[in-house]
């Protein structure tokens, strides 16, 4: 039986004969049911009219992204590190070529996933690889294809192996978490966030929301939360979840800086 992926945010739901007259994850506030409808497709469909681009940021650092676009549009990053391969937050679109291409790099060794959006076809590339999926236990409701691939961390931090940290910062999900490499940016380090410590348009701040769609802005509280889960991680590169949405160097004084105006903004106290 086919397992259908939701064209609206690219989850893909477990086998069954007939698409759900619903997507779970969109009919909730943080993602939206388009205006057409909710409409399906499969992974083999998938294959058909979209395949992958490649762009490589930095020594170590491969962006991932569906061309055409799909779903919520964001892509993934293969992180290569000493010690290993991780696929940071995932991609419905998998295909041959993608994968003959990251078997060429040392494949992969674990995935990460920022929050329960970009679950996507996560189980699909754990088994291409087999690889390990890593997801904060306070998003597990939020699984809607489940595998023995899946395994669930609790707490604050979780170390992958030496110098790579699963960060939970929580805010836009309750697990919603970001990966702290201490080696990349040559030394100076990096973080991939997602859309958890999201890069504004204009790449010079960050900010931080409930929902984008619908526009539900975090509570004051919550974003001061995030810089001290942040705080005793160095940090000069942020990637975004979008292939343009990367602070080059800085990153943490735009975080900080991000958080003082955005709680200023919320509380009202904000000069302008």
């Amino acid at each position: 039986m086919p397992l259908f992926i939701c064209t609206a945010c690219g989850t893909q739901y477990p086998d069954s004969a007939q698409a759900s007259a619903q997507c779970v994850i969109c009919e909730e506030e943080r993602q939206y049911v388009p205006p057409r409808g909710q409409t399906w497709t499969t992974l083999q469909a998938l294959q058909k009219g979209h395949a992958n681009t490649f762009r490589e940021y930095e020594k170590g650092i491969i962006g991932i992204g569906s061309t055409p676009s799909f779903a919520i549009g964001q892509r993934a990053l293969l992180v290569r590190t000493d010690a290993g391969n991780i696929l940071w937050d995932c991609i419905a679109t998998l295909d041959d070529a993608t994968v003959t291409m990251i078997e060429g790099l040392g494949g992969i060794d674990a995935i990460a996933i920022s929050h329960p959006h970009f679950y996507t076809t996560m189980v699909e590339w754990a088994r291409a690889f087999t690889a390990r999926i890593h997801l904060h236990a306070a998003d597990k409701a939020w699984i809607m294809r489940n595998d023995p691939a899946v395994e669930l961390w609790d707490g604050e931090t979780k170390t992958l192996w030496d110098g790579v940290t699963l960060v939970r910062c929580g805010g836009h999900f309750e697990g919603g978490t970001v990966l702290h490499w201490a080696a990349g940016a040559g030394g100076k380090g990096v973080v991939c966030a997602g859309d958890i410590l999201t890069v504004a348009t204009d790449r010079k701040w960050l900010s931080f929301m409930r929902s984008y769609p619908n526009f539900i802005p975090l509570d004051a509280r919550t974003v001061e939360r995030i810089g001290k889960a942040m705080a005793p991680f160095q940090f000069d590169r942020l990637y975004g979840h979008y292939f343009d949405r990367v602070i080059e160097t800085e990153a943490k004084a735009v975080l900080n800086r991000s958080i003082e105006r955005y709680v200023a903004a919320v509380n009202g106290t904000r000069g302008y």
